[in-house]
């Protein structure tokens, strides 16, 4: 199986499936801090990533953005003195698609992730 991280993003369209939970509890031993989360009805990853100070907070809010940008898929990003949670999941079909999977495991390969 390739590595979630290795993977290549693709654009998801209005109603395309989402991920199955069979293919959500495969690969989720490959983004193991990620979370599974029902918020508004809706199945979301996420994850919380803690820092020494705001600073640092804030450059890898910084990153998480620039990372969203280069894939035009875009998370929820809480920034907290200390602390950053990114959410992932696609508006376009209310859930988890492969993509969320493979930008929660490309996240966690951002320098300064692990704080």
């Amino acid at each position: 199986m390739d590595h979630l991280h290795e993977q290549a993003c693709e654009a998801c369209q209005t109603g395309a499936p989402t991920v199955s939970e069979q293919e959500l509890q495969e690969l989720l031993p490959q983004i193991p801090d990620w979370q599974p989360v029902v918020r508004d009805g809706v199945m979301r990853l996420e994850r919380s990533y803690a820092f020494r100070n705001f600073r640092q907070a804030l450059n890898f809010t910084h990153q998480v953005g620039e990372l969203a940008e280069a894939h035009d898929h875009h998370p929820a990003i809480l920034t907290e003195w200390g602390k950053v949670t990114v959410t992932w999941w696609t508006h376009k079909i209310n859930g988890l698609h492969r993509t969320d999977l493979i930008l929660a495991a490309k996240t966690d390969r951002l320098p300064g992730s692990a704080g």
